[in-house]
């Protein structure tokens, strides 16, 4: 997570390029557990009466397509983008005490990867990750950006030419 950045009229909290970690999202929410929180995906904001519907955890083994073994955790938190009555968007305490409550009944991995199932009882629910936070007008904006599909093998290999001072290139055309 970044240092507080001023950016516009608001604060950064943090930028996440391939997501957050759940441990990352808690501990941030905690030191502003009083300011509402939003979040916002397709580039509009949740509804203020939106539900956290379920949180599940998975531990997760597969093979990618270059037939190499995978492991990893995964917290999935479902989102229910509805309006009720009156209510406003619940604060970044409330978020992180249901998460909490979750933790006494399923054993969570706080450096698992956190992925969001939205959905607004009509449309097929999507995933999505965290991409940034932000404080503005006095509410904590969460960035959700939609979680596209990768290739393990290709995204390793782009490290390793990162690493290698290649830059981030496209596959194959890395420096010689």
């Amino acid at each position: 997570m970044s240092a507080l950045d001023k950016t516009r009229d608001a604060i950064s909290l943090g930028s996440w390029p391939e997501g957050v970690l759940l441990g990352e999202l808690i501990e941030l929410l905690r030191a502003h557990g009083d300011k509402p929180l939003v979040f916002t995906y397709g580039g509009k904001p949740v509804k203020p009466g939106y539900h956290v519907t379920e949180v599940k955890a998975g531990a997760f083994s597969a093979l990618d397509c270059g037939a190499n073994p995978e492991e990893w955790s995964e917290l999935f938190v479902q989102l229910w983008d509805v309006m009720e009555g009156d209510r406003t968007h619940m604060t970044a305490g409330k978020f992180a005490a249901i998460i909490g409550k979750v933790t006494k009944h399923v054993a969570l991995d706080h450096s698992a990867k956190l992925t969001f199932e939205v959905s607004d009882g009509v449309a097929p629910m999507q995933l999505y990750q965290t991409s940034s936070a932000l404080i503005e007008n006095g509410s904590i904006f969460i960035a959700l950006t939609p979680r596209v599909a990768s290739c393990k093998p290709r995204d390793r290999w782009l490290a390793e030419q990162s690493v290698a001072g290649c830059g981030t290139s496209t596959a194959g055309s890395c420096c010689r």
